[in-house]
């Protein structure tokens, strides 16, 4: 076996780190997207125009570039766990979020047509913490 640089190597092999990531739960995810929002607290972010009236098809493929799921996609880390576009249905899977959970964080009916980045880590978080107030209101009035 002959021993090579890695300089050596690249002229005649194209030589990528595989970087491998530790899994994460649901939590960690979220989590990690709150914070890559939090990077950039006033980033204008754009909203997603009504995705309560799609058909679940079309829920499933809408996008919109610059939206606080494209900051998720930008990840290295998240992508290589496994997200694999920006686009509403593939958030919803990966992250593990009802249609209710992802529309309160992304649909223009809650914020505008735009957000800053902080604003949607908040909505973000929200999906691990909860509201509280909400929960113990359905409790008490839905039952």
């Amino acid at each position: 076996m002959k021993h090579q640089t890695l300089d050596q190597l690249q002229t005649v092999a194209k030589v990528e780190p595989s970087a491998t990531y530790p899994t994460m739960s649901r939590a960690q995810r979220i989590e990690r997207w709150a914070e890559l929002l939090e990077r950039n607290p006033r980033r204008c972010l754009g909203a997603l125009s009504g995705t309560e009236y799609l058909s679940p098809e079309a829920r499933a493929v809408a996008r919109g570039a610059g939206s606080p799921i494209t900051v998720a996609y930008e990840d290295l880390v998240l992508r290589a766990m496994g997200l694999k576009d920006d686009t509403y249905g593939e958030a919803k899977r990966f992250f593990e979020l009802s249609d209710s959970q992802l529309h309160n964080i992304v649909c223009h009916c809650h914020v505008g047509a735009t957000m800053q980045a902080r604003w949607a880590a908040a909505r973000v978080r929200r999906t691990i913490t909860g509201n509280r107030l909400l929960a113990w209101l359905r409790a008490r009035f839905v039952h």
